[in-house]
């Protein structure tokens, strides 16, 4: 398992009222998967997304990312596993405007201690993966919503993490970016990544192979998805209507 989470428990402190966030969560994802978090505002979602990506720790349970025992980690060896072994994916993109799309996708790599040439090899790579290899040197004001988009998936990938963890990755684009957006996951989970991908939007849910659903800080629902949509065929059908 990439992912094992076992009695996963997050309690806050506000005030003098203690608010669990999380109660008890249980679940396991294998190499390879796409699974989608669903949940109203309050559910804990959020932050389960916060505990998986290293960015908070658990008040109580344990969470192991690629055999790693996460809750024993010192805040330094936290830091190392977020820029290794986790690739985020954000809704706002979170790229730096003065720099190129190929210099954006290379700053994990800078983070991490590799060479140039390493780095420029590994970020032109990532960014013909993601379909921008004429793109590379735009600054960010000069590409679409769903180009830049693109370019944080490329940033995602370019350190070849063990998951890559996508908070509400379409929330910004309109329908058709978004299809193109979830295309590109599609392409990717084929290829064998594991992606993680937070949304509220169930047609946007329906994308991956496995929806898992939370209510209260509780996981109560998880679930195979027969036949997920075909981003590629959406995207096709959504032209041909505005060409009609």
């Amino acid at each position: 398992m990439i992912i094992r989470i076992e009695d996963l428990g997050k309690t806050y402190q506000n005030g003098s009222v203690k608010v669990e966030a999380l109660k008890n969560v249980n679940c396991s994802i294998k190499k390879g998967e796409f699974v989608s978090v669903m949940g109203p505002s309050g559910s804990g979602k959020s932050t389960l997304m916060n505990l998986v990506g290293c960015l908070d720790r658990s008040t109580s349970g344990a969470y192991h990312l690629d055999d790693v025992n996460i809750s024993s980690l010192t805040e330094s060896d936290l830091a190392k596993v977020r820029n290794l072994k986790i690739g985020f994916v954000f809704q706002s993109f979170n790229l730096l405007p003065k720099m190129s799309a190929l210099h954006n996708v290379e700053l994990p790599m800078i983070y991490a201690g590799l060479g140039q040439k390493e780095r420029k090899k590994a970020a032109e790579a990532a960014m013909d993966r993601v379909g921008l290899a004429d793109r590379m040197h735009h600054k960010p004001n000069e590409l679409s919503g769903g180009q830049r988009q693109r370019v944080a998936i490329a940033r995602a990938l370019v350190n070849s993490p063990a998951i890559v963890l996508a908070d509400e990755p379409t929330g910004n684009l309109d329908s058709c970016s978004g299809e193109e957006i979830m295309s590109v996951f599609q392409t990717l989970n084929r290829e064998g990544a594991t992606i993680v991908l937070v949304t509220h939007e169930e047609d946007i849910a329906r994308h991956t192979r496995r929806i898992v659903s939370f209510r209260d800080g509780r996981l109560v629902k998880d679930i195979q998805v027969e036949k997920p949509i075909d981003a590629g065929e959406m995207l096709g059908r959504m032209k041909e209507q505005a060409l009609s």
